[in-house]
């Protein structure tokens, strides 16, 4: 734990430090995107906040690969160095972007190139698990590769999709990120063999680390965006990390892990992306319904309609929060505690949360009835 902690730490000082730097240029170089009538801030902000929090994740990794314990995740191992070229790839498209505002099919080749990286030389979705014992292999290489590179793209654009607000995409990568680490560190230190070194572990570290640095500068009001560099990034190292745990479900190693519900692993990564892949869902069919592509532009995100129905900038994001917190701890509980009682709890606070989020729209609706 404590190697994996200082990997973070590392990552948290180095995307802070970087993101000061960032921000200087982009007010002295004036790299503002030009403010769109769906964007909520009045003022110009620079948009080169994914350089922060890509240098705070590089820097962590380079230095895990020479550090005590961390280091045999990269002993005979390509798969991290191929999730860096990935990353190294979304960074510069993301960056084009933000600076650029490249077209929608541009950037969806960027985003298929980087994932591309990943899955050919970094990591690969080899099973597809399911809640039965017996997974279903992928058998073809192509078929593992053009599988991977889907599920990476959907996730980048999931993350891209729900950052909107001022410390919103950070902090849910935080919040899920860290429960997604508390999962596989567990898993892997519960594992009788010698080696209990991770990658998904690790990737989930460094991005939370990375993120915190970050989240000061970017929190409401913002002195910077992470930018599609950023929130593209946070999608891609999700996704690996997520592809890497999965992968692992056939080993036995989860069944070794003091009897953790095979089910947990599986299905966490997608509670953690609930609410960006719930958002990109309701956009694509938003648009699609309205004739539009899937990649244009509204304000009709999650996170606007709760602006939209009162709540404040700040509430909103507070909101999407404890959203976050219910649906990745609520099934990180599932592992630890019987699930009965899991269960309830997590039916209760989705409840109880559901009426605080349409509280100002029920409320409007009960005025006008009695009026």
């Amino acid at each position: 734990m404590i190697m994996y902690l200082l990997m973070g730490l590392t990552a948290a000082i180095v995307s802070y430090s970087v993101t000061w730097g960032a921000r200087f240029v982009g007010n002295r170089l004036e790299l503002f995107m030009p403010i769109r009538s769906r964007d909520t801030h009045s003022h110009q902000v620079s948009r080169l906040g994914g350089v922060g929090i890509f240098a705070g994740c590089l820097v962590a990794l380079i230095v895990a690969s020479q550090s005590f314990f961390v280091k045999d995740i990269f002993r005979n191992n390509d798969a991290p160095w191929g999730v860096i070229a990935g990353a190294i790839v979304i960074v510069f498209v993301g960056v084009a972007d933000d600076l650029l505002d490249l077209r929608w099919w541009i950037k969806l080749i960027g985003q298929s190139a980087a994932a591309l990286v990943v899955a050919i030389w970094g990591v690969r979705m080899t099973v597809i698990p399911f809640i039965s014992d017996q997974p279903i292999h992928v058998g073809s290489e192509l078929v593992t590769i053009i599988l991977t590179a889907g599920l990476i793209v959907t996730t980048m654009n999931a993350f891209n999709f729900i950052d909107g607000l001022d410390g919103l995409a950070a902090g849910v990568a935080i919040i899920g990120g860290a429960a997604f680490f508390l999962t596989a560190y567990w898993v892997h230190r519960n594992n009788p063999q010698a080696d209990n070194s991770d990658l998904a572990t690790l990737l989930t570290a460094v991005l939370v680390g990375s993120c915190i640095g970050f989240l000061p500068h970017n929190w409401f009001p913002s002195k910077i965006f992470m930018g599609d560099s950023g929130a593209m990034l946070i999608g891609l190292l999700m996704a690996s990390a997520g592809i890497v745990a999965t992968g692992q479900i056939t080993s036995g190693l989860y069944d070794r892990a003091n009897g953790i519900p095979t089910i947990i692993p599986i299905l966490l990564p997608f509670a953690v992306l609930f609410l960006p892949l719930l958002d990109l869902g309701l956009a694509v069919v938003r648009r699609t319904a309205l004739g539009r592509s899937p990649w244009s532009a509204d304000r009709g995100h999650l996170h606007h309609r709760l602006m939209d129905i009162g709540y404040s900038h700040r509430t909103t994001v507070l909101l999407m929060y404890v959203w976050t917190c219910i649906l990745a701890f609520g099934g990180l509980a599932f592992a630890v505690f019987p699930w009965q009682i899991v269960l309830a709890v997590d039916l209760f606070l989705t409840l109880g949360m559901a009426v605080v989020t349409a509280w100002p729209y029920l409320s409007r609706r009960g005025n006008g009835s009695s009026a």
